[in-house]
């Protein structure tokens, strides 16, 4: 084989990533954009759902955490939690023993659309999932880890 030939197999077989790149974003676009809808029926935004799916079954959590747990950037989280605040489904407070720390919480009102939405939202999601079998799920969980250990 020459060289230019060695050349090129190796970069057809450095750029057998691509196919694959595209298809795990048309796979995540596909996932976030049918969750999304479903979100989106019970008159939440994905964000405002992923802050309170985090403070479920929780005391409340500060702002940091909660960013952390969410992966929703600081400007953004402090919109979503204005937003959750007029639709009174969260509280935010002050402890007064740490003045810089800002504690959110579930209201009573954001804790009954805890237990309404989240267990249907993963029933909806579940009904997805299952068209899977057991060891394919297994097989993606562990390929999916693989890959995000490379990056």
């Amino acid at each position: 084989m020459s060289t230019a030939s060695q050349k090129l197999s190796t970069q057809n077989a450095s750029e057998a990533f691509i196919p694959m790149m595209r298809e795990l974003v048309r796979t995540y676009q596909a996932f976030s954009a049918c969750s999304e809808t479903h979100i989106r029926e019970f008159e939440l935004t994905p964000a405002q759902f992923d802050v309170i799916a985090s403070l479920g079954n929780t005391k409340g959590m500060c702002m940091g955490e909660l960013g952390e747990k969410t992966l929703i950037t600081k400007g953004t989280l402090t919109g979503v939690i204005d937003r959750l605040i007029q639709k009174q489904l969260v509280s935010r407070e002050t402890p007064s023993d740490n003045r810089r720390s800002v504690i959110v919480q579930l209201t009573p009102k954001g804790q009954q659309v805890f237990e309404q939405v989240f267990p249907l939202h993963l029933a909806y999601l579940k009904e997805r999932f299952d068209k899977l079998e057991s060891s394919e799920l297994d097989l993606l969980k562990a390929l999916l880890a693989r890959l995000r250990q490379a990056f």
